[in-house]
């Protein structure tokens, strides 16, 4: 997965949501209860992570995503992205100020090591 690289190098806080359903507009939050924050060394190892997920090819399922992250800087005020990962169709999508336009939808190979290895991650993170 490609993730710009400023807000990689900006990222000082990661917000893990477990999602409960779509946003109602393009571009807006997904709606869902924070279930962890990551921050220092475990929100370099989930964008490290994030950013070796392989590419793969689109599945079809309509995009129902169970996990978000929300990316922010050290001023906490607005997300600097949000990334949605569905593991049924093995696409990401992401919006944010930091997002450029051709980075917005992704697709990954959600059977790899890397992938199962995030999706560990989330569900620990959710009680």
């Amino acid at each position: 997965m490609q993730i710009p690289a400023e807000a990689v190098a900006a990222t000082s806080l990661i917000e893990v949501v477990r999602i409960s359903a779509l946003p109602v507009e393009r571009g807006a939050p997904y709606p869902g209860r924070t279930v962890a924050h990551w921050a220092e060394d475990e929100a370099v190892d989930a964008l490290t992570l994030i950013g070796s997920l392989p590419g793969g090819a689109q599945h079809r399922c309509g995009f129902s995503p169970g996990w978000s992250i929300r990316a922010y800087d050290g001023s906490l005020d607005l997300a600097l992205f949000e990334a949605a990962f569905c593991f049924s169709c093995h696409e990401i999508r992401m919006h944010g100020t930091a997002v450029p336009p051709a980075l917005a939808t992704q697709f990954f190979d959600a059977d790899t090591p890397p992938a199962q290895a995030l999706l560990a991650l989330f569900r620990a993170a959710t009680p």
